[in-house]
């Protein structure tokens, strides 16, 4: 029997998170173009306008999700579940992190950019409540890319 995995807010550069962030950008990079990646490198990870979270069992990292807070709205970035925990509902979980530190931070909107030939995290979204918008912030349209986003109730 597999034990709970723990969530927290952690460094970038803390045992084990610089390789699951380089997994995440190996199957980006394996699905898109480097023009439609948008990735966040581990120092603009560190940076204080986002929190990253990672769910951990045993100590090893599992999955990852950030929250970027931007001027009105946050942005869910860098969101990963290895190949070996999928299913178990982490990506779900981390997504709802994200929100709820979104909320205590004041914001009432959350947005995101994903790639359109990944399927899963497209339902996921969608079951979370995210809905199809235009581009936001510093993205311009692309034909690889959705753009969602939610409102947070208080």
């Amino acid at each position: 029997m597999k034990t709970k995995a723990e969530i927290q807010i952690e460094s970038p550069r803390a045992k084990g998170v610089p390789e699951l962030i380089r997994a995440l950008d190996d199957y980006l990079s394996s699905l898109y173009p480097p023009t439609s990646n948008h990735f966040l490198d581990l120092d603009q990870l560190a940076q204080p306008d986002i929190r990253l979270f990672v769910a951990r069992r045993d100590g090893s990292p599992l999955a990852c999700g950030a929250l970027r807070m931007a001027s009105g709205y946050g942005e869910v970035k860098r969101m990963y579940v290895s190949p070996a925990a999928r299913g178990e509902g982490l990506g779900r979980a981390i997504l709802a992190r994200i929100e709820s530190e979104a909320r205590r931070a004041g914001l009432r909107v959350m947005r995101l950019e994903t790639g359109n030939r990944q399927t899963e995290a497209l339902s996921l979204y969608k079951s979370a409540g995210y809905v199809d918008c235009g581009p936001f912030g510093e993205y311009r349209p692309d034909p690889l890319s959705r753009f969602m986003e939610k409102q947070l109730q208080a």
